[in-house]
């Protein structure tokens, strides 16, 4: 799982071809797994602050370091990410047989707040649905073990 997990970073500007399942939600783990890791030490300074005084918090020079160190990792780790979550998702759309221009439809418009929500389930029923099986518009099928091409 571990393979399926890095494939997308190796795959880093790859914006054309198809994208199984298993790599969509390897990777989409590996980052929910990374981002807590990341958040540990804004976590741990959370515990100790002085909750009934706030104006303690930046008093004498005490900011929690913790916080600033977590947020520089997160920034760091997400710009790292993203160019390649989009190219994974793009093939993952793909791989449904759709354009990649249907991404850019989905995040504008969940976007709008009568219809966001029932938009953000319909693109997450969507990656969940199955790849269309043998070649499509956008490559060979990547479940198909015979091809040697596939991620070529």
């Amino acid at each position: 799982m571990l393979h399926w997990a890095i494939l997308p970073l190796k795959r880093y500007t790859d914006f054309s071809g198809r994208s199984r399942r298993m790599e969509y939600w390897s990777f989409t783990l590996f980052t929910v797994i990374a981002t807590f890791v990341l958040m540990i030490p804004a976590l741990t300074s959370f515990s100790g602050l002085d909750w009934e005084n706030p104006d303690s918090w930046f008093a004498d020079g005490n900011f929690p370091i913790g916080m600033i160190i977590s947020g520089i990792l997160f920034a760091v780790f997400w710009l790292g990410i993203l160019i390649p979550s989009i190219a994974l998702t793009i093939r993952r759309l793909h791989d449904r047989n759709m354009s990649g221009w249907f991404y850019l439809g989905f995040v504008v418009l969940s976007n709008i707040p009568a219809v966001g929500f029932v938009i953000s389930i319909a693109f997450l029923v969507i990656m969940f649905l199955p790849g269309t099986s043998g070649p499509n518009t956008y490559g060979l099928d990547p479940k198909n073990p015979y091809q040697d091409d596939v991620f070529a």
